[in-house]
C-alpha cells in the first residue's frame, strides 16, 4: 500500500508540472496576441492567470517537499523530483515574463510603429519549443527535447535583427522611442522564454538520462 501511495504521488507530481505547462503555455500565447493586436481586454485576462499558477506552484513544491521528507527517493525517482522543482521554477519566470508582455498593450496608445511579423515569427518558434519541451517532460524523449532547443538559436538570430532594426527607426525618429523601447523589451522577453525552455529541455534529458548538459 505505501509503494502503490507513492507511485500515485509521483504520477500526481507529473501530472502537476504538465497542468502548469499548460496554463503558462496559455499566458504566453494569449500575451502575444493581446500585445500584436493591443487588446488591453484580453492582456487583463492574461494577467488573471497568475493567481492560478500561484496555487497549483504552492501545491507542486509542497508535493516535492513531502516525497523528499517522507519517501527519500533514489535514482530515476530522485531525478524526477530534481527535475520537477527546477521545471517549476522555469515555467514560473516564463510566467512572469509573459506577465510582462501582457502589461505592455496598456501602455502603448494608437498603433504599433512597424508590423510585428519578426517579433511574432519568434514568439512562433517560442511557443513551439514550450509545447515540444512539455511534451518531451511528458514522455522523456530525449530527442525530442533536444530539437526543441535546437530552435534557439533562430530566436536569438530574429532577436539581433529585430534589434537593430528598432535601434535604427529610433536615430531616424526620436518621437518613436517610448513605443519602440516597449518593443525592444517585448523580444527581450521572448528571448528569454525560449531560454527558458531549453533549461526545460536541459532538466528532461537529465531525468530521462542522468545526463547534466548545456542546450544554450
Amino acid at each position: 500500500m505505501a509503494r502503490e501511495q507513492y507511485v500515485k504521488q509521483l504520477d500526481l507530481l507529473r501530472e502537476s508540472i504538465f497542468s502548469l505547462g499548460e496554463i503558462v503555455e496559455l499566458a504566453f500565447k494569449d500575451s502575444m496576441v493581446a500585445v500584436i493586436d493591443l487588446d488591453v481586454e484580453l492582456a487583463a485576462k492574461t494577467l488573471a492567470l497568475e493567481a492560478e499558477v500561484n496555487n497549483l506552484e504552492e501545491e507542486i513544491e509542497s508535493s516535492i517537499f513531502d516525497i523528499l521528507a517522507l519517501q527519500q527517493p533514489m535514482a530515476s525517482d530522485l531525478r524526477l523530483v530534481v527535475s520537477a522543482l527546477k521545471i517549476t521554477a522555469d515555467l514560473r519566470r516564463i510566467l512572469g515574463l509573459s506577465m510582462n508582455i501582457a502589461k505592455i498593450p496598456g501602455k502603448i496608445e494608437g498603433k504599433h510603429i512597424k508590423p510585428l511579423v519578426d517579433t511574432k515569427k519568434m514568439s512562433d518558434i517560442a511557443t513551439y519549443m514550450l509545447e515540444n519541451s512539455l511534451q518531451a517532460f511528458k514522455t522523456q524523449d530525449v530527442e525530442l527535447a533536444r530539437v526543441a532547443a535546437s530552435r534557439d538559436e533562430e530566436v536569438d538570430m530574429l532577436f539581433y535583427a529585430v534589434w537593430v532594426e528598432l535601434i535604427e527607426m529610433m536615430a531616424k525618429d526620436t518621437s518613436i522611442i517610448s513605443k519602440a523601447t516597449y518593443l525592444l523589451f517585448l523580444i527581450r522577453y521572448i528571448e528569454r522564454i525560449a531560454d527558458h525552455c531549453c533549461n526545460i529541455c536541459e532538466s528532461v534529458i537529465y531525468l530521462a538520462t542522468a545526463e547534466k548538459i548545456k542546450l544554450n
